[in-house]
């Protein structure tokens, strides 16, 4: 199994499920290039280098398909990468790409992330003084979770420093904001799980998933009523379940 995770996030994200999916599979929870952590971007900046990069990596793996598992940025690599046949199923939480193709909304949401980052760079120096309140945890965590006491602090400010240290945001969200978001739907064969929590403050239900209930028919569409953008933060029991569920 391969996870990928969401645009400025890293591997931990995932941190709270890999126990549960570990029990069933070998699980291999990449940094995707560009990312804090993880390997720069070779070339132009943009989700075609992404997904080729993440294709090397299954390949130096030894993984000629797998089942690949997404969160925002990295359920659209997934789907990417099972259009090239390399998933033997797909689960894809809340996948960017998803609007419609006269819907230019996530222009906005990609300017409001570089304000993210921008934020999140000021506040980097002193992290962890700054989770230190359920209060400030709440506000870390108010655009990807709804249930955010379970998540360690200490995970939340890697993720605050993670946010920060992206080095590839501003060309990748550039390169979005030129190029758009393409997916050749009819490539991808395999099974298909999208869950989507209803009350995402990121991608909102259902405008930002209008594309893929079109193309993706195929799909076994679950709504998490009163979850948020991360469902495997903010309920990863749950999320465990659906990904597993598919796999077995």
């Amino acid at each position: 199994m391969l996870c990928l995770h969401g645009f400025m996030d890293t591997w931990r994200t995932w941190e709270l499920v890999l126990p549960m999916l570990e029990r069933r599979h070998d699980v291999l929870a990449l940094t995707l290039p560009g990312h804090a952590g993880g390997p720069s971007v070779h070339g132009t900046a943009n989700t075609d280098a992404i997904v080729d990069a993440v294709e090397r990596s299954m390949d130096e793996a030894g993984l000629q398909l797998a089942h690949l598992v997404g969160n925002s940025l990295g359920g659209y690599v997934a789907f990417q990468l099972a259009a090239r046949g390399r998933a033997a199923t797909v689960v894809a939480l809340a996948p960017a790409g998803g609007w419609a193709a006269e819907d230019r909304s996530y222009e906005k949401l990609l300017r409001a992330q570089q304000e993210l980052q921008s934020q999140a760079k000021a506040l980097a120096p002193r992290a962890e003084a700054f989770l230190a309140t359920p209060e400030a945890r709440r506000r870390a965590t108010q655009l990807i979770t709804t249930n955010f006491e379970h998540i360690p602090a200490e995970l939340l400010a890697h993720q605050l420093l993670g946010i920060a240290s992206c080095k590839g945001a501003g060309p990748l969200i550039e390169n979005a904001l030129r190029e758009g978001w393409t997916l050749d739907a009819e490539r991808v064969t395999c099974p298909v799980r999208i869950v989507w929590g209803a009350a995402d403050k990121l991608l909102g239900w259902p405008e930002a998933a209008a594309r893929y209930r079109q193309e993706l028919p195929q799909a076994d569409w679950v709504l998490l009523e009163g979850i948020g953008h991360c469902p495997q933060l903010d309920v990863p029991v749950e999320a465990a379940q659906l990904i597993t569920g598919l796999t077995v």
